[in-house]
């Protein structure tokens, strides 16, 4: 597999590790709310992440230093795919607040 070296795996977002189960349950317990927090954090960070690639990717193709071509087209799409993710979490989040506001105590 030589030549695949320039292919970088997207980073895992940490919902389903250990770590979120321990968040989930202080959450619960009403000690810690940064589990939410974490997750928008988590989705901010991975599309500054994507989109700072992106723009490196860009210079070094108007550069000229970019050796293959085809890894531009596949950091936008990384870029495009985190981005939606963010955007979807955003109006669930607002979805289910409305919801919440609309509740009778």
């Amino acid at each position: 597999m030589e030549g695949t070296g320039f292919i970088t795996p997207m980073q895992l977002w940490e919902i389903g590790t250990r770590e979120y189960s321990e968040a989930q349950n202080a959450a619960v317990a009403g000690t810690d709310t940064s589990l939410f927090k974490n997750v928008f954090k988590n989705a901010v960070d991975q599309v500054r992440e994507t989109e700072a690639d992106v723009e490196h990717k860009q210079y070094l193709l108007s550069t000229g230093q970019l050796d293959d071509a085809h890894t531009l087209p596949i950091a936008e799409a990384k870029a495009a795919l985190s981005l939606d993710v963010l955007i979807t979490l955003r109006n669930k989040t607002l979805e289910a607040y409305n919801e919440l506001i609309k509740m009778n105590v």
